[in-house]
């Protein structure tokens, strides 16, 4: 059963936004990414609020992600892409992103907080920030 509805297009198109967003790191950064993604529609919190499909996760201006304003989102969603975002929609969520909602790519280190949120972990390039219990408990 899935966290957070949605259909055919919408898969497809988290599946294209976790390609652009993290191909370069391996299927589990795209899973990652996919975890933030799906937190953003499941906390309506924070930054996050209204954000309750995946089409307004993804195209969220401000907040949203640099692959869709950047250029790199041209890319269609392959099947293997297909699949890994079923993963995360089925709700299995992956170290360091399990309830985070933010990442980014530093040119260094990670921080310990972005936008007053703590790093919760890297992952090759990227850097993974969670909201505390209290701030948007509905992604715990």
């Amino acid at each position: 059963m899935a966290v957070i509805q949605y259909n055919d297009k919408q898969l497809k198109l988290l599946a294209r936004l976790m390609r652009a967003e993290a191909e370069g790191d391996g299927q589990l950064g795209m899973l990652l990414v996919g975890n933030v993604g799906v937190n953003r529609v499941k906390g309506d919190c924070l930054d996050f609020k209204d954000i309750n499909t995946i089409e307004r996760m993804v195209y969220q201006s401000p907040g949203g992600f640099e692959a869709t304003t950047k250029g790199y989102f041209y890319q269609a969603a392959r099947e293997k892409d297909i699949e890994l975002a079923r993963k995360v929609l089925k709700g299995n969520r992956y170290d360091p992103a399990e309830v985070s909602l933010w990442f980014f790519k530093p040119s260094g280190p990670c921080p310990a907080q972005w936008f007053n949120q703590y790093n919760s972990g890297r992952f090759k390039s990227h850097c993974f920030y969670s909201p505390t219990y209290s701030d948007c408990s509905s992604v715990y």
